[in-house]
C-alpha cells in the first residue's frame, strides 16, 4: 500500500521500493480491491525480500512491528501499523487510509527540503520492512 501511495503521491521527491524481511507469496486481493477505491492500481507491486532493493536507500521505513534484525546506517523511519491480513474489509481500509496519510506526510516533508528553484527532485529509497507485503 505504501509503495503504491508513494509512488502515485510522490514520484516527484522519492522513488518507493517495498521490501520485506519475510515476504509474503503475494499481495492479497483484498490490498487490491481497496487501493483500486483510491484508484491506484498495484498490478505491477509483488512481494520481494530486502536484498532485492535496487540502488542507494536515503530511508527506510519499518512497518513490521520489530526492530529491524541488522544496523544500517541509513535512517529508520517506524511506523506502528495494523497489519490487516486475515481481517475485515473495514480493518483493509483502515490500515490503507492511515498509510496513506503517513506516506503524504512523508512526501510534504521530503518537498519542504527540496529547494524550490532547482528542479531537481531529491532521491529517496523507500522500503517497507513488514514481514507480510499488504
Amino acid at each position: 500500500m505504501a509503495e503504491g501511495f508513494a509512488r502515485a503521491y510522490g514520484s516527484d521527491v522519492l522513488t518507493a521500493q517495498s521490501a520485506g524481511l519475510a515476504p509474503a507469496l503475494a499481495v492479497v486481493w483484498m490490498t487490491h480491491l481497496v487501493m483500486l477505491e483510491k484508484n491506484i492500481d498495484l498490478g505491477d507491486c509483488f512481494p520481494k525480500e530486502v536484498e532485492f532493493v535496487r540502488g542507494g536507500l536515503d530511508l527506510i521505513v519499518n512497518m513490521s512491528g520489530h526492530d529491524l534484525p541488522y544496523s544500517t546506517a541509513v535512517p529508520v523511519e517506524t511506523w506502528d501499523i495494523r497489519d490487516p491480513i486475515c481481517e475485515s474489509e473495514e480493518v483493509f481500509r483502515q490500515v490503507r487510509d492511515e498509510i496513506e496519510q503517513r506516506v503524504l506526510n512523508l512526501i510534504e516533508r521530503l518537498r519542504s527540503r527540496q529547494p524550490a528553484a532547482s528542479g531537481v527532485p531529491s532521491s529517496s529509497a523507500w522500503v517497507d520492512t513488514r514481514a507480510r507485503t499488504t
